[in-house]
């Protein structure tokens, strides 16, 4: 191929870099190897590139022919790339299901729709929303709908193809948690349904958004929104690069950063949530990593009576929202 790699013909070729264009014909994944997938060639075109010289001591599949240091540049793998932004997957569609998840999308004129697929029952659930935005629907049997989605997935007769939400900026969620509730922040929380879990608890007591890392958190797909039951709609949702920086950034902009670790000597009780809050929340049993605990300004810790050491994250979410929704509360009465 152009990249420099050949085969034994008839036999293999290598397909660990794109071949040129006529320079091997159909053929079936035979095996993974080193280098890449092997394909049992069918039948092989004219080729254009000149046939290497042989090497000795060939090994039985793809080769690699020598190269002079001196005058070839170094060749690097490219690095698989880290998709960004609040998909995380640039702009492809999401496949969303659920009559809640589906409700949810179609009453938000921020989400675009591209594709109903439902059964008869659910359409007429979701009648009038489909009408307000002027959306045609796709008929479908529940069995094409479990071809698509998840073995998991509940579908309840209805699956949207969406495309991603706008992403807020960190400072739009700052400026929200000023007049609002608390900001949610995740340290390594990866379970969809967890994350989904705390977006309910957050749209329930109004929380002002989630804050999330692009690495380790789990991409806002149907699983996710199904978990949070519509609420994947209505709470903004930003991703940062590295956390420790934007709680910096969030403290900065005049937020006081509170983190929930379970031994902590401060209880969740006594914080009096009399300014804009950004709490922090670490994975069940892991908890928050070192380097978060040392950016919060104080931990806290949820009073519990109970043997238990711990609360899932989503509960512990719910929790602690509603202590601060209670404080919130109680200081606008006064």
């Amino acid at each position: 191929c152009a990249d420099g790699y050949y085969a034994e013909f008839p036999t293999h070729v290598c397909a660990f870099h794109e071949p040129a264009e006529g320079s091997v014909a159909c053929g079936e994944v035979l095996k993974m190897g080193r280098r890449g997938v092997h394909l049992t060639i069918a039948n092989i075109p004219s080729c254009r590139h000149k046939t290497p010289s042989p090497i000795e001591n060939p090994r039985p599949h793809c080769q690699e022919p020598a190269r002079n240091p001196m005058t070839t540049a170094p060749r690097t793998r490219r690095k698989p790339s880290r998709a960004t932004g609040a998909q995380r997957s640039g702009d492809d569609p999401i496949l969303l299901y659920g009559i809640h998840a589906a409700a949810a999308a179609l009453a938000n004129p921020a989400r675009p729709i591209r594709k109903i697929l439902a059964t008869d029952n659910a359409a007429r659930k979701l009648q009038s929303a489909i009408t307000e935005r002027g959306l045609n629907v796709e008929a479908a049997r529940p069995k094409d709908l479990d071809k698509i989605l998840p073995p998991d997935a509940v579908h309840q007769g209805v699956c949207l193809t969406v495309d991603p939400l706008p992403e807020p900026e960190l400072a739009e969620l700052a400026e929200r948690a000023v007049d609002g509730g608390p900001l949610l922040v995740l340290d390594h929380v990866t379970d969809p349904h967890n994350v989904g879990a705390v977006l309910r608890s957050a749209a329930v007591f109004g929380a002002s958004g989630l804050i999330m890392t692009h690495r380790h958190s789990p991409p806002l797909n149907g699983t996710l929104a199904k978990s949070a039951s519509g609420a994947l709609e209505l709470v903004p949702i930003a991703f940062v690069q590295n956390l420790a920086k934007a709680l910096n950034t969030l403290r900065d902009a005049g937020l006081e950063i509170v983190g929930l670790a379970g031994d902590s000597a401060m209880a969740l009780e006594a914080e009096p949530f009399d300014q804009a809050t950004a709490l922090v929340l670490g994975a069940e049993g892991k908890g928050l990593r070192q380097l978060t605990q040392e950016t919060c300004d104080r931990l806290v810790r949820i009073s519990a009576s109970g043997n238990l050491a711990s609360l899932n994250v989503s509960n512990a979410a719910a929790v602690a929202l509603h202590v601060a929704a209670q404080k919130r509360e109680t200081q606008t009465s006064k």
